[in-house]
């Protein structure tokens, strides 16, 4: 099979010095990837140049990426090519879109006017006390998959923090009914340490629980073999 994975996180720059982005590693999807490389199947990894990646070999390739932009741009084809996508890169929910001083804030009878302006300097002066960032909504990429390729089989991924473990997998069952996945790996960050990564498989009736990445790697790649 021709198998997409997403992994590490995307980054959104502020200017050309400084971003927003994410703590993701990268490990996952370097696992994955060498689970089904091991088994015979290609891999496209599409990634991020500060993420960890397997060593070069036959039946890998390495797409990279930086921001969501590129993401959408990189990913869009590779889906349409692929049989199965997953996701399990931490996409940048927002991106700066205009960074000032309180000073303008003040003198702003309407905010609104805010959003349409973009810095001009390279890098944005840091003489002020405080700055306030202005952020826009970027698109869900995993919304638009189904619409890239109906019959691509997509495995997704959702984080939240400290909640219970109803509420984790009612959410992963919205994003699995809302985006057409086959399973979503539901994780709380508290779960997640250097000795464990709980994570559940959510499917539309079921949450089987796996302890480490190795562990939620495996059972996800059987359940895509169990259904080839």
């Amino acid at each position: 099979m021709k198998i997409l994975i997403t992994s590490g996180g995307t980054s959104e720059k502020i200017d050309q010095v400084r971003s927003i982005t994410n703590h993701a590693s990268g490990n996952l999807g370097k696992i994955m990837a060498e689970l089904f490389l091991k088994n015979g199947h290609q891999v496209t990894l599409v990634t991020t140049k500060s993420a960890v990646k397997p060593d070069a070999q036959a039946g890998l390739n390495i797409k990279l990426v930086s921001d969501v932009a590129s993401l959408q741009e990189t990913l869009e084809p590779l889906v349409k090519s692929h049989q199965v996508l997953i996701h399990s890169m931490a996409v940048s929910d927002y991106r700066p879109v205009y960074m000032t001083d309180l000073a303008e804030l003040q003198t702003t009878k309407d905010f609104s006017q805010l959003l349409n302006k973009k810095n001009s300097e390279t890098k944005i002066s840091s003489a002020a006390d405080n700055q306030v960032l202005f952020l826009k909504k970027n698109p869900k990429i995993i919304s638009l998959v189904k619409e890239w390729n109906p019959d691509i089989r997509l495995i997704g991924f959702k984080l939240l923090v400290d909640v219970p473990k109803e509420e984790l997998w009612e959410v992963a069952r919205s994003s699995l009914k809302r985006n057409q996945a086959e399973l979503i790996v539901a994780n709380d960050l508290l779960d997640i340490n250097e000795d464990q990564h709980l994570g559940y498989l959510v499917d539309e009736n079921t949450q089987e629980p796996a302890r480490t990445k190795q562990e939620i790697a495996q059972k996800i790649y059987e359940r895509i073999s169990k259904h080839d």
